[in-house]
């Protein structure tokens, strides 16, 4: 097992009275709110300056996919208002951030740097790279927690070792108490404003599509920034939180939170969420079972930063070394397209890859299904859907998203049974009952017959016509046998080595 760098855990700087400005490193913490990088430079009382780096020059980092670039940029627009209401200088540049970072706190004259950690391996060693130029130049370095509940590190066995099976890992977590609560967001008398440095308009890092523009369902459904997110945890707390438990499985009703992609850029924190849904609970607007529901749904969110720290390839190498002789099957490209477009014939699958490509998003319960379909009824490597996943969702987190597809894929880590295959059409009729979800996303089955919705094939020739499909025509004939596929994949699960092998 190879751990990430274990980023250096420094104090937060004491008050001084010295007039030295304080650089605040803005990354994967794009809000005011319960930040604590930049609370403690306010605490300083010091002059602070913000700043964000677009780092498309340090070859170790994964880019960027497109959908979360457009996130990130209309994201930072949010960010820069939000900081222009406080008087707070706020930069974006571009560049490695080894030689810009520096470079920034030299124009700045500071003579502090602070920022949030990052787990990922890239980030965490270029991370320490920064420290190390800044500290040589005199300048002091403060890091702080502003991603997770509980870091990496914290939570281990008894033993001190990391946990590699969700629940005992949430139980450890649960056994640390309640996380503090947020910090409040800054006023304006908080803030005494440092330099404001030469930087880009956000516009100049080219983050959104123009040509052609395929953002438009992104614009539709999503607000990022902060406030964004607020007017999403008011929404979830309102409508969805209720019932959660029971009713967050059905992508046919409004029951889950949506934060995810603000959760992915930072716009709202872990704690803030956590302490949201208790207010909640004590209110009267949601009870026990709901809350805790949700908090395991945080919960496994930190399980799988866990696991980035603990496996720095997640993204690309099986956590348990004896899928390494799995016998994927050759992508077929016409499969593959029929997949990624929301044409293989099976709706529920259907309108999951369509929802994804239209808003940017799928529902957790319908991305099992789909990826399931992918690496089990078509074969295909989890690295492959990983990959589309990464480059299709707004949320794309880099420890969620690959965590979860090798969950699905039976190689990572607590994914029993490793062998479990979705039946689509099953799921579709369980989690989708009226097939609400699947008219929304599949048109040309509005009118089919509920009792088909999810399987077409067996409607009459006449309940289609009426329906006004005809299958290989307004709507594609399935692509693979499920059951014979389920028969294959079983078989190939079968070959591999014993797990202790």
């Amino acid at each position: 097992m190879t751990l990430a760098p274990r980023p250096p855990e420094i104090p937060a700087p004491m008050p001084s009275s010295t007039e030295a400005p304080v650089l605040v490193w803005f990354r994967e913490d794009l809000r005011l709110g319960d930040h604590p990088a930049l609370a403690a430079a306010l605490e300083t009382g010091r002059p602070v300056t913000a700043l964000y780096l677009y780092d498309d020059a340090s070859p170790s980092l994964r880019p960027l996919g497109g959908a979360s670039q457009w996130w990130l940029s209309r994201s930072l627009k949010a960010l820069a208002q939000d900081c222009a209401a406080l008087g707070l200088p706020f930069t974006v540049r571009k560049g490695a951030a080894a030689t810009e970072i520096p470079k920034a706190v030299k124009e700045a004259g500071a003579a502090q740097t602070l920022w949030s950690r990052r787990y990922g391996a890239a980030e965490a060693k270029i991370d320490g790279e920064v420290q190390a130029r800044l500290e040589r130049a005199g300048v002091e370095v403060s890091t702080f927690n502003g991603r997770l509940l509980y870091e990496p590190w914290e939570v281990t066995s008894k033993a001190g070792t990391p946990l590699k099976l969700f629940s005992p890992f949430w139980r450890a977590c649960q056994a640390k108490g309640d996380p503090a609560p947020p910090l409040p967001r800054p006023t304006k008398r908080d803030v005494t404003a440092g330099p404001a440095l030469d930087g880009l308009a956000v516009e100049d890092l080219a983050l959104e599509p123009t040509t052609p523009d395929w953002a438009g369902g992104l614009r539709a459904n999503w607000t990022p920034g902060e406030a964004g997110a607020r007017e999403a945890v008011g929404a979830f707390l309102d409508d969805g939180l209720r019932g959660y438990a029971k009713n967050r499985d059905r992508p046919d009703l409004p029951a889950t939170s949506r934060m995810s992609p603000h959760l992915r850029f930072g716009e709202v924190s872990p704690r803030q969420l956590w302490h949201a849904v208790e207010a909640a609970k004590a209110e009267g607007a949601a009870n026990g079972t709901d809350v805790e529901k949700f908090r395991a749904e945080l919960g496994w969110r930190e399980f799988s930063y866990h696991l980035l720290h603990q496996h720095p390839e997640l993204a690309t190498r099986n956590v348990q070394p004896r899928f390494d002789a799995f016998p994927w099957s050759k992508p077929d490209p016409a499969q593959m397209r029929a997949w990624r477009r929301g044409l293989t014939g099976y709706p529920i699958v259907d309108a999951g890859m369509r929802q994804l490509w239209t808003t940017g998003w799928m529902h957790n319960r319908v991305r099992m299904i789909c990826a399931s379909f992918l690496i089990k009824d078509l074969l295909v490597d989890w690295r492959e859907g990983e990959a589309w996943f990464w480059d299709t969702l707004v949320d794309a987190d880099p420890a969620n998203n690959a965590a979860s597809w090798q969950w699905v894929a039976g190689c990572g880590a607590d994914a029993a049974p490793y062998f479990r295959v979705f039946n689509p059409i099953l799921q579709g009729e369980k989690f989708d009952p009226e097939g609400a979800y699947v008219k929304a996303f599949v048109p040309e089955l509005k009118d089919v017959p509920t009792r088909y919705v999810h399987k077409p094939w067996e409607a009459t020739e006449i309940e289609l016509r009426a329906a006004g499909v005809t299958l290989g025509e307004d709507y594609p004939r399935t692509i693979v046998d499920h059951g014979k596929a389920r028969d294959r994949a079983l078989a190939a699960f079968g070959r591999l080595p014993p797990k202790d092998g």
